[in-house]
């Protein structure tokens, strides 16, 4: 029984049928999937994941789908295949056992057997491959990879030729094929072998890029003939799930909003923020090091846990045991709360995993803890090992995440001068953020003194007062307004004189 999608592809063609990958956000990209009854390219340089896309292709379509799949193989011999995919919970002993998959092995002869001057036939080749299709009944067809074939033979165009008789004789068996094959640069030509000339009519490429030292995975729809599909590159990570696309596309600003109020743990705060929280609402608290954002994140999350309500504390700077010890410090008990259900730390050094594999970790735990406040402390960890796409793709899908389920979200960045002055609207997040509190210092008379104020708050009046504040044991305590200062968001704080403070209040009278 072969499962295919219908997606219109618009103009004259009318109805393509597809067929679902159903590999986590590639069908959202592929507006429903691959075109049924067609071969697909995928192309893609060594560690772009070309086999697991291929084998998770054939799995999903026999767990999914009840769509049996028949792997052909010039690369690898089986056996090797079995022990590699098996770490992605794929067990295809078992499948083979229910005669849902089917091995052709066209791979090496460890012996070096299989050369040109041997008689390799591809009427043979087609051949196993229609008995293999027939025996298990299979919709689906894997050709991993045809640089290996080629590697074999010196008349390319004669590997060609025969390789776009099996794709044509593929068509008639009314099967939904993927044929892989390497590229030798990420931003060049689509193959190396020049393959595309025989399955012209759909291409996806994998890439592996190193950017800044650090790797990024990308999946790009380059055509399909006849049927829509998102265009641009969207990064994807190899989970124990085994490929998990994140495309920006399904995120969308339909989500739900409320005007609830809820309390950030300080009166003070709340005062200024014209009431409280939004209960959906995600704020930014920026400042240097030192301002107390740690603090803050702190007692917003702790505010949740002594009402009842779940916390999540997502921790990249500093481990469990010094966020726990941090919180003492200021009498809140994190270690209670955790006992009680209510409270869940995560910390990972942003080194230890891509941007992608963390963004799937922490939104695996909100699905799993359902919180219903989350505190990010802090996002320039995660800027610093990142390049700038990398980073707005994070934020932006975080961001939407959390605010699609209706969570209280506060996120915390660091300043990139002591004394603040830099535009905080140049950060990724501040214009999807709701609200923006800054912390900064104010030197006076050879004195460092620490001021907050609501820079921005989304649908309320808020105060725009720059307040004094002081950090104990007991947390942060804000006081009175700066009345004779000026320059503090310049980053230049200037004490104002008596008569001068005078003749500026009159200005406004």
């Amino acid at each position: 029984m072969h499962s295919s999608m219908n997606e219109e592809s618009g103009g004259s063609i009318g109805l393509m049928e597809k067929i679902p990958t159903g590999i986590n956000g590639l069908d959202h990209i592929a507006l429903g999937g691959i075109p049924k009854g067609r071969a697909t390219l995928v192309s893609g340089s060594s560690g772009s994941c070309k086999t697991v896309l291929g084998l998770e292709f054939i799995r999903n379509g026999i767990e999914l789908y009840d769509d049996a799949g028949v792997f052909v193989t010039f690369e690898e011999p089986p056996e090797d295949i079995r022990r590699n995919i098996f770490t992605f919970n794929f067990d295809i002993a078992r499948y083979e056992a229910l005669n849902k998959f089917a091995f052709v092995d066209v791979s090496p002869d460890p012996i070096g057997r299989n050369t040109e001057s041997g008689a390799y036939d591809f009427s043979a080749l087609m051949a196993r491959i229609e008995h293999a299709v027939e025996k298990v009944g299979a919709g689906r067809v894997v050709i991993d990879s045809v640089g290996a074939l080629f590697s074999q033979f010196s008349d390319t165009s004669k590997v060609r030729k025969e390789l776009f008789r099996v794709a044509s004789g593929l068509k008639l068996l009314d099967v939904t094929t993927l044929i892989t094959a390497e590229r030798t640069e990420e931003y060049g030509e689509i193959a190396r072998f020049q393959v595309e000339e025989f399955v012209a009519d759909n291409v996806i490429i994998l890439r592996h890029v190193l950017e800044n030292e650090r790797r990024r995975r990308t999946v790009e729809i380059l055509k399909f003939r006849g049927a829509k599909h998102q265009n641009g590159e969207y990064p994807f990570t190899i989970s124990d799930k085994g490929i998990e696309v994140i495309p920006l596309s399904a995120i969308t600003l339909e989500m739900l909003s409320t005007d609830k109020r809820i309390s950030s743990g300080n009166k003070e705060l709340d005062q200024m923020c014209g009431g409280g929280f939004f209960r959906d609402s995600i704020l930014l608290a920026n400042g240097a090091t030192g301002t107390g954002k740690t603090l803050m994140a702190t007692t917003f999350i702790s505010e949740g846990c002594r009402q009842g309500k779940r916390g999540l504390i997502l921790a990249f700077e500093e481990s469990r045991s010094q966020m726990g010890r941090n919180a003492k410090g200021w009498g809140i008990d994190f270690y209670s709360s955790e006992d009680k259900g209510l409270l869940k730390i995560i910390c990972a050094y942003p080194e230890s995993a891509s941007l992608a594999d963390h963004l799937l970790k922490l939104q695996e735990a909100i699905e799993v803890f359902k919180p219903e406040r989350i505190a990010v402390d802090s996002l320039s960890a995660l800027e610093r090992v990142s390049t700038g796409k990398d980073y707005r793709e994070f934020v932006i899908s975080l961001t939407s995440f959390i605010k699609d389920r209706q969570i209280a979200g506060l996120f915390t960045s660091t300043a990139t001068t002591l004394l603040g002055g830099e535009s905080i609207t140049d950060h990724h997040i501040s214009t999807i953020t709701d609200s923006i509190i800054l912390l900064r210092y104010v030197e006076l008379m050879g004195e460092m003194r620490r001021g907050i104020t609501v820079l921005k708050m989304r649908g309320s009046v808020h105060e725009k007062t720059f307040r004094e504040y002081t950090i104990d044991n007991r947390g942060m305590h804000i006081g009175d307004p700066f009345r004779n200062v000026s320059g503090i968001l310049s980053g230049a704080p200037q004490q104002l004189l008596a008569t001068e403070q005078d003749k500026i209040e009159r200005m406004f009278e």
